[in-house]
Order: structure tokens, then sequence, then C-alpha cells
């Protein structure tokens, strides 16, 4: 082979490997574009279902217990009462948001109303924040707008009448052990309660059902068992900052009160303005100076109020160790997020597995 046909041939090579390159090349760019174009719409996709259909959340306290556990997570559909379209400017997927922009926002037609005792998954009404990036917190939809709502010795009345009681409400009980007996701590356990305090070996207060606390009725180390109620006189609200919770005493008696409904005509006195204070000023963005039973709203001396939103009582189901609507107040309709609808995983942290038995149950 001369000089020139070597030259030649190798040139050849070069050229096909160098298209082969060039081939890989492409492919290669192509094969990157359509896995970032699938990533992005999958994003996208994904981002409109969070924000309009559905939202996952997990419960981190023990405030709903024995309904929902500690490490349960939750499908809440947003369908149901309708999704909010976005408030503010943020980063998708994050609770980063530009302060001080707010958008303006409608809730869409939702399948249905929120009705009483619903589990209802709601944003933290005093939180200092916009409204949608308030915390999320969820509870049981006790009260409707208008509803009459009364606490008398822990027992929860709604418009003259027992609430419904259902199965996993948790209650403290006091609990009375026989002389020279002791009650075990595993023994409790074992049966769905806690001890939360002990006075001495023959007094306990005991977080339970009541379907456990008569169970434990049976036990040959019982004396006797019933209801702890906190006394009329004492104040464990007043070492509190909630405004709602200033004007009673304890969370096992609150005197009947109106939960506000759109349109309601209410009359300001010192004496209610405790229920009222936030939703004038915070939520309903009035201006209020008040003195005695004197107020000016927006400049105006006046203690006439017609309230602009329905507002919900919300209360956990383990009712001795739940921060809610007892003590902060009503939920305000547009703080409403959706309608909790499925476990869709559980885990026990305490056993470090999962719980097989209450994952795809349905949320009642």
């Amino acid at each position: 082979m001369t000089k020139e046909e070597k030259d030649s041939s190798e040139k050849k090579i070069s050229s096909r490997r160098s298209e082969k390159r060039k081939e890989a090349n492409t492919k290669a760019k192509h094969w990157a574009r359509e896995w970032l174009d699938a990533l992005v719409w999958a994003a996208i996709a994904a981002l409109i279902l969070r924000t309009f259909f559905f939202g996952a959340y997990r419960i981190p306290t023990p405030s709903m217990e024995k309904t929902l556990l500690t490490g349960d997570f939750l499908l809440v559909s947003k369908l149901a009462y309708g999704a909010r379209t976005p408030m503010t400017l943020s980063v998708p997927f994050t609770d980063i948001y530009m302060p001080g922009v707010n958008l303006p926002w409608f809730r869409i037609p939702g399948l249905e109303e929120v009705e009483r005792n619903e589990i209802v998954v709601f944003n933290y009404p005093i939180d200092v924040a916009p409204i949608s990036a308030k915390t999320n917190y969820i509870k049981r939809a006790v009260g409707m707008p208008g509803d009459r709502l009364e606490v008398r010795e822990k027992i929860l009345y709604i418009n003259g009448e027992q609430a419904e009681q259902f199965e996993t409400l948790m209650y403290h009980h006091r609990v009375e052990v026989r002389e020279r007996i002791r009650l075990s701590r595993a023994k409790v356990r074992e049966a769905g309660a806690q001890i939360v305090q002990s006075g001495n070996e023959s007094v306990h207060i005991i977080n339970m059902t009541r379907e456990v606390a008569e169970e434990m009725k049976n036990w040959a180390e019982i004396e006797n068992i019933e209801l702890f109620v906190l006394p009329e006189n004492f104040n464990e609200f007043g070492r509190r900052g909630f405004n709602f919770s200033s004007g009673f005493t304890n969370h096992d008696r609150i005197p009947e009160i109106t939960i506000p409904y759109e349109g309601q005509e209410i009359t300001l006195t010192d004496d209610n303005w405790h229920l009222y204070q936030d939703i004038l000023e915070r939520y309903e963005r009035n201006s209020v100076q008040k003195t005695g039973d004197n107020f000016f709203i927006n400049g105006v001396e006046t203690n006439q109020y017609t309230i602009q939103k329905n507002y919900y009582f919300m209360m956990g189901d383990n009712r001795d160790d739940s921060e809610d609507s007892r003590y902060w107040g009503f939920v305000p309709d547009d703080h409403i997020v959706g309608k909790a609808s499925i476990i869709y995983f559980s885990w026990d942290k305490d056993r470090f597995a999962p719980r097989f038995g209450r994952m795809l149950n349905l949320i009642h």
C-alpha cells in the first residue's frame, strides 16, 4: 500500500470514528433531553396534584389518638371542600415563600361542605404568616358555623345535646387502687392506656378510652375509676397567651358559646371580647381600639359588628392531650385545607417497624 493510500485509509477510519462519536453524543443529548422533559412534566403534574387534588401529611403528635397515631401518613383530599388557588409566591415542594407578596386567590368549588365530626386538615389560625404558609393542623370539626357549643365537666355538648362519643376518644381518668396493691405500668400500657400522673401508689391519673376504663374496672387491683375533671377554681388558661381562652378557667368547663357564622350580628362587650378579638383583628383585618365596653372599629365608635366569614370549632380526639379550639379559638373557613381520607403508611418509632394493619385504612 502506497503512502497516499495509507493516509487516505486512516482519514476514512478517523472520519468514521468522528461520525460515530457525533452520533453517540447526539443520542446521549437526545436521551438526556427526553429524561429532563419527563422530569419537568412529572414535577408539573405532581405540583398540580399537590395544589388542587391531594396533599400528603404526617401525624407528628398524639393529639388525635386513638383515631390517628403518631407516625401515620395520610392522604388529604383537597377536592372534598374545594382547593385554594395559590396564595403566595413560593418555592414548589418547600415551605419557602416570598414575604409581603400575597396573591389574589379563590377556592374552587368542592364536592361537599365540611360536616360535623369530619377530620379536617387546616392552617393553624394564630400563626403569624400568610394563610397557606401557616402550620398544618389536623383535628375533628366538632362545631359548625352557628352551632351552640358547651363543655360540661369534660363532656362536649352541641346545640344542647351530648355530642357523639366515638370509641377512640381518650380522656384522663382518676383511678383508685386497692390498699397495699401496686398498679403495674406495663399492664396499663398493654391495655392501651397511659399513666400520666401518680400522686401516690393508690391514686393515678390515666389517659384511656372509655372502653378500656370499663375493662379496667374489672381488674382485681382497681377500687374505682371515674373521669378526671379539673375543678372550677383551677385556672388552666391564666398562664397562656391565647386571647380566646383567657375568658375561661380550664378546658373541662366552657360555657355555652355560639360558633360565629357569616352574617351574624354581634354586640361587643368587655366580657365577650376574648371570643371575637382574633376574628375582628386577625382574620377579618379590622383596626380596633377598645376602652372598657366602648369600641372603635376602623375609626368608628360602635359596639355592633357583622361577622364576614364562617368559623369552625376543632378538637382532638385525645381530649386531654390536644391543644385545639378550646385554647386558641375558632378556625376561619379560608384556613381549611382538606379532608383526611386515607392512611397510606404508618410507622411505629417505638418498635422501629411499620404498622401494616393501618396501611390503606379509611379515616372516619
